[in-house]
């Protein structure tokens, strides 16, 4: 008869993988050496990490429930999958598995306090976490130190120190009216989350509102912490939305100015004229120039542009910028007028 790993975790055949993970702490912690000084506590530390290496392996251990520990360690018939198949033999550093599962060698010491060099006599190593209240600051460092060998760790082979991902950007299309008076923009994502069991992952849709400020500048950037794809391994990573504008079919911004550009004929832009302008909030002013209009020639209307970022009481001005649209034709009487009027220099 073979070993029975399930025996020597105190489990059944059939356990979860947190049933397997849960009685490996267990167990662990009761024989390590540096806790327990009785005989043979060397050996046992030994057999329940080997116990552990085969059942938190899936491939191992499903040839070892099939055929037991002598299929996983190769003897018997070769066959495609079952004995013969594999040649297991446990090389493993039973210290180095407990520390790559609780994050340190001296687990006793930095969770548990260092009264006698160890855990007190009357703990519970079925359940560490009774000795700890969830706003203490033992709970802090206990979950530190475990890192992810508690909740997400399928096997003992790493232990995997979690990094954020880059930031995911989005750019974020605004009218000049939304800047004018501020809004208000609700974004749907879709992301991953982890499901309670800490491995398997879920696709979620959220809406994220995005308040836009009045006069906010393009290129500002919105950041929603951590609003990103959750894996086992992984810190989400930030959704950052980036300001862009919006093209508008009237005006151009330049910083917190809008430019009109009001198109005058040859004939205004030499005899004077009024010009109608829009404004952002839907009225017009007109603007009257009696000298005579050069081509990109402009004008300044305070306090119809858009709100300062830093001041939104005020406001930026209305440039009308002018362009002139000069005849593409002129008839023979045309041009003798025009040349007997016009100066020559």
């Amino acid at each position: 008869m073979g070993k029975d790993y399930y025996e020597v975790l105190g489990i059944k055949k059939g356990a979860s993988e947190e049933d397997i993970k849960k009685a490996y702490r267990k167990q662990a912690l009761r024989y390590h050496p540096d806790k327990n000084k009785s005989p043979g506590a060397e050996d046992k530390f030994k057999e329940i990490a080997e116990a552990y290496d085969v059942l938190s392996d899936p491939k191992k251990k499903d040839v070892y429930d099939r055929f037991g520990e002598e299929g996983l360690k190769g003897g018997g018939p070769p066959g495609s999958s079952g004995p013969g198949s594999f040649q297991y033999t446990f090389q493993g550093d039973p210290h180095a598995i407990f520390a790559e599962f609780f994050g340190g060698r001296n687990p006793f010491e930095q969770f548990f306090g260092a009264r006698n060099g160890g855990m007190d006599e009357d703990m519970d190593t079925d359940d560490p976490f009774a000795r700890f209240g969830m706003g203490g600051s033992g709970m802090g460092g206990f979950q530190r130190s475990f890192g992810s060998g508690m909740g997400g760790m399928g096997g003992h082979t790493s232990v995997v120190k979690k990094q954020q991902d880059p930031p995911v950007v989005h750019d974020l299309r605004v009218a000049l009216e939304e800047v004018l008076n501020g809004c208000t923009k609700k974004m749907k994502i879709s992301r991953k989350r982890l499901n309670p069991d800490g491995q398997s992952v879920r696709t979620e849709e959220k809406i994220l509102e995005v308040q836009i400020k009045k006069g906010w500048k393009e290129g500002t950037k919105i950041t929603f912490p951590k609003e990103g794809d959750e894996t086992p391994r992984n810190i989400p990573a930030d959704i950052v939305f980036v300001l862009k504008d919006k093209p508008h079919p009237v005006f151009k911004r330049d910083g917190s100015d809008i430019v009109y550009t009001a198109r005058v004929s040859l004939r205004d832009a030499l005899c004077g004229c009024t010009v109608s302008s829009p404004t952002l909030d839907g009225r017009t002013v007109s603007v009257t120039s009696t000298e005579v209009v050069q081509p990109g020639m402009k004008r300044r209307i305070s306090g119809e542009g858009l709100p300062y970022p830093k001041r939104p009481e005020r406001r930026g001005d209305l440039i009308v910028e002018y362009e002139v649209k000069f005849p593409e034709r002129l008839s023979q009487n045309t041009r003798d007028t025009i040349a007997r009027v016009l100066p020559t220099s």
